[in-house]
């Protein structure tokens, strides 16, 4: 099969061919469809401090896909070849105290599809059973390669009960625009969203926001003046990572405001623990998805919600050819964009 490789430890990738995967007992084997470039793989093909220090090489990497069943082991229940799926990609050891409390997301053992074992930056890809998600016809294969990325926005939205609440997003990336969508569909109030990129606020409006704000020129009060807001935000999605981001919206909270984080930092910052004591402020750290509750909950508003399918859609920037990767990795690299995806039919 073709398959983007890293052979060894250091820059780039390659288009080669690599042994097909086999299924094994409880394993099976997908037809790669399409692929969602991640800002982790941008990680690997640069092989950065972090890329170094977390991914096994040689490797292929690659973790948001949408792909049709080609073959089940013999272990394998209510999975059929010919189902169209998409696939978690955290892949768990069953056994530590949270795999066994039914809190797998927790998983201290987990290895990563794509960064630990063979992803899915190829024409086929071997995964275990319990790992793979079968889609609704509604669920087209675009969208079906980003439901990672997708898992992540719903997991930070609905940690926190949303209706009637005023929400602020800090960061307007793919993961950010799409909880912006979500937080519309489950009843926010009023949301808010900052970002320092003029293209991507301009999107988090079509996403849903009622406000909008640069940070880099405005202060996030702005925004509340202008929505007639009496007191501060309820809910908070941390997206950024920016050094600055948390603690900008730990200042704009309410009291008793419950704040939801999914970016990374990449160096350590201040915080203000008097407030966080005094405001009575929850911060709770979010990571991938819930397994597999947070599947469910996308599954099936997509499945039922025709506009948040389209708001959905709208994060997806452009389909580019297998075979034209290195394109799709630059558009990928480019500020301001949305998701990238690779056709895997066009090699």
């Amino acid at each position: 099969m073709k398959a983007l490789y890293k052979g060894a430890p250091g820059a780039g990738l390659e288009l080669v061919e690599r042994p097909d995967p086999t299924a094994g007992t409880d394993d099976v084997v997908i037809r790669v469809l399409r692929t969602g470039i991640c800002g982790t793989d941008l990680h690997i093909l640069r092989w950065d401090d972090w890329a170094a220090s977390a991914i096994a090489a040689p490797l292929i990497p690659g973790h948001e896909f949408y792909g049709e069943v080609v073959e089940v082991g013999p272990g394998v229940r209510d999975i059929a070849v010919g189902d169209r799926v998409s696939g978690e990609g955290h892949i768990v050891c069953g056994t530590c105290r949270n795999c066994r409390a039914g809190r797998r997301q927790m998983c201290i053992r987990t290895i990563g599809l794509g960064l630990q074992r063979d992803g899915a930056f190829a024409e086929y890809l071997a995964l275990p059973a319990t790992n793979v998600w079968v889609h609704h016809s509604e669920v087209t294969p675009e969208l079906g390669a980003i439901f990672d990325p997708l898992g992540n926005a719903v997991h930070t939205a609905l940690t926190y009960p949303l209706v009637g609440e005023d929400v602020l997003v800090t960061g307007c990336g793919p993961i950010g625009l799409m909880a912006i969508a979500v937080a519309r569909h489950a009843g926010a109030r009023f949301i808010t969203a900052t970002d320092v990129s003029a293209p991507r606020l301009e999107m988090a409006r079509r996403m849903g926001a009622d406000e909008v704000v640069d940070v880099s020129v405005r202060d996030i009060r702005d925004a509340q003046q202008a929505l007639g807001m009496r007191e501060g935000f309820d809910i908070g999605f941390e997206m950024s990572g920016a050094p600055s981001a948390l603690p900008a919206m730990i200042d704009n909270m309410n009291h008793g405001g419950r704040i939801a984080m999914l970016g990374l930092p990449s160096a350590g910052f201040g915080v203000d623990w008097g407030k966080l004591v005094t405001h009575m402020l929850t911060i709770k750290g979010i990571y991938g998805r819930e397994m597999f509750e947070t599947w469910n909950a996308m599954g099936a508003m997509l499945q039922t919600s025709a506009p948040l399918r389209d708001a959905i859609g709208r994060v997806i920037a452009e389909v580019v050819p297998a075979r034209d990767w290195e394109r799709g990795f630059a558009a990928a690299e480019s500020a301001g964009t949305g998701k990238i995806i690779l056709d895997w039919t066009e090699l």
